[in-house]
């Protein structure tokens, strides 16, 4: 696979040197990325300029973030976000926010104009650098139809009954109360995109052993594809760490 380089001044505009995370922090992820609009203009701009399609539905859009809908696609709410690409953290937000306290319980320092206090995600990406790191992750980020995104949500994945229908019409994704069963096409990314987060970041992510069980059939089930190799490298490149469960497995 052909090398991948990127000028230091990249670096530069798209990272900001901030106080290192403490040495009893078991971190293997992100170290570089503190900022969750930097990290998605670092995605469009290096890493799936030459691939621009959706994970779930693999539909293809414009370097405008434009997407034309293919035929017999339906969403039944969030319509305005359906012609339009969303950057979906594959693991939520959520599934490892709550792992901090400033997600459940606020901070101190969490406080609005009037004097109010605040927690969840903007008291963590205030206050965690963890947090932060981890929300930018690139490994974690895809494009998905903003309608998909939406829908999606934070619910976890999982295979559902074969009679529960399509949720997007043509495009074959599958939501059932909280639960989604992903198109086949995604279960290998998605596989190795818990693996990882869980590997990155064992004291804010775990998944639970039928998750886990789970990913550990999709990964071998679904194996790494080549477009994958070349989006784990770019990443690397960017973002200095590794994904095991796709660089493993991709040509030297």
């Amino acid at each position: 696979m052909k090398s991948i380089y990127f000028p230091l001044s990249i670096f530069i505009s798209l990272s900001v040197s901030f106080p290192a995370i403490a040495n009893d922090e078991v971190v293997k992820g992100n170290q570089t990325f503190q900022s969750f609009n930097k990290a998605k203009k670092a995605m469009e701009r290096f890493v799936i300029s030459n691939r621009r399609i959706t994970l779930y539905c693999q539909v293809p859009f414009n370097k405008d973030k434009n997407i034309i809908l293919p035929k017999g696609f339906a969403t039944s709410t969030h319509a305005k976000r359906a012609g339009r690409v969303e950057w979906e953290h594959v693991v939520p937000a959520e599934n490892f926010g709550r792992f901090f306290s400033e997600w459940r319980e606020g901070s101190p320092r969490c406080v609005d104009n009037r004097g109010n206090p605040f927690k969840g995600r903007k008291c963590a990406e205030k206050e965690n650098i963890v947090f932060r790191y981890m929300q930018s992750d690139l490994y974690n980020l895809y494009p998905a139809i903003g309608a998909v995104n939406a829908e999606r949500g934070n619910k976890n994945f999982e295979v559902l009954p074969k009679n529960t229908p399509n949720s997007f019409g043509s495009c074959s994704m599958k939501i059932s109360g909280n639960k989604v069963e992903p198109p086949q096409g995604s279960r290998g990314p998605i596989a190795r995109t818990y693996k990882y987060m869980a590997y990155a970041y064992p004291n804010y992510f775990q998944m639970s052993s039928s998750q886990s069980r789970l990913m550990d059939a999709w990964d071998k089930a679904y194996p790494v594809q080549e477009w994958e190799c070349e989006r784990a490298l770019k990443i690397k490149q960017l973002q200095g760490n590794d994904n095991p469960f796709v660089l493993n497995f991709c040509k030297k």
